[in-house]
């Protein structure tokens, strides 16, 4: 086994230890009937919704899954 992909096989479970932990950390969607009365989309919590943590949660899971296919795909080629 290469060095190289020995660094690969460790970023690549890392990732996926920090993507597992990043999903669960995140809130679910509502999708009940609280929501639908409620019309979520006119508070003036959710005019920044930008800067919440889920927000960042979010973009953060984008970011994480984006480097583990990079790693998984790098890996798999060598």
């Amino acid at each position: 086994m290469s060095t190289v992909t020995l660094v690969l096989s460790i970023i690549v479970v890392v990732a996926a230890l920090f993507l597992i932990c990043v999903v669960l950390l995140q809130s679910g969607k509502n999708s009940g009937v609280a929501s639908a009365i409620g019309g979520g989309s006119d508070t003036f919590l959710s005019k920044n919704k930008n800067s919440t943590w889920d927000a960042r949660l979010a973009r953060m899971t984008k970011w994480v899954a984006f480097g583990f296919m990079l790693a998984v795909l790098l890996l798999n080629l060598l």
